[in-house]
């Protein structure tokens, strides 16, 4: 092999080791950053359902928020929420599923979480009302979601519900 010749095997497995470090280091805080981004709404941080329900009258019974998270990692939801409006808290029970990587429902790389939460019924003058509104939620691995809604949002949610 010519390449062999003037090109040692030490030199050779040295670059390649340092290039296989590199592309770990670079492909380790990717998914990190994945991971732990920031945002600064609700929508830009994970994928977000709301739905109302009306009785055939029209009266509102309540509403459903479901978010869709996706991670590098296998932290899970933990099944609770809070849900601010202009500062007051309302605490709430969520179903979590986890849908891991690689699997027919979920063929690619990232963990698909998804939280699902009735709101509470008394909560909900409260967000036809409110200026703003927070959505926290928590990580198995300690880490706390807290994030507000965007305008448009709040308005679209302000909507559904009247």
């Amino acid at each position: 092999m010519p390449l062999l010749k003037h090109f040692p095997l030490k030199k050779f497995l040295l670059i390649l080791g340092i290039l296989c470090m590199l592309l770990g280091v670079f492909g380790l805080s990717y998914t990190w950053h994945i991971d732990h981004r920031t945002a600064d709404s609700l929508s830009a941080y994970c994928r977000i359902d709301f739905q109302s329900s009306h009785t055939e009258s029209g009266k509102l019974e309540g509403a459903i928020l479901t978010i869709w998270d996706y991670r590098y990692d296998d932290s899970k939801l933990r099944p609770e929420a809070i849900l601010y409006t202009d500062g007051d808290p309302w605490e709430m029970k969520a179903a979590v599923k986890q849908t891991p990587a690689g699997t027919a429902d979920n063929p690619g790389w990232k963990n698909e979480n998804k939280l699902f939460v009735e709101l509470p019924r008394s909560s909900l003058p409260a967000i036809t009302k409110a200026q703003s509104v927070r959505f926290r939620f928590y990580y198995d691995n300690g880490q706390t979601i807290d994030l507000p809604l965007n305008a448009p949002d709040l308005e679209y949610w302000q909507n559904q519900l009247q």
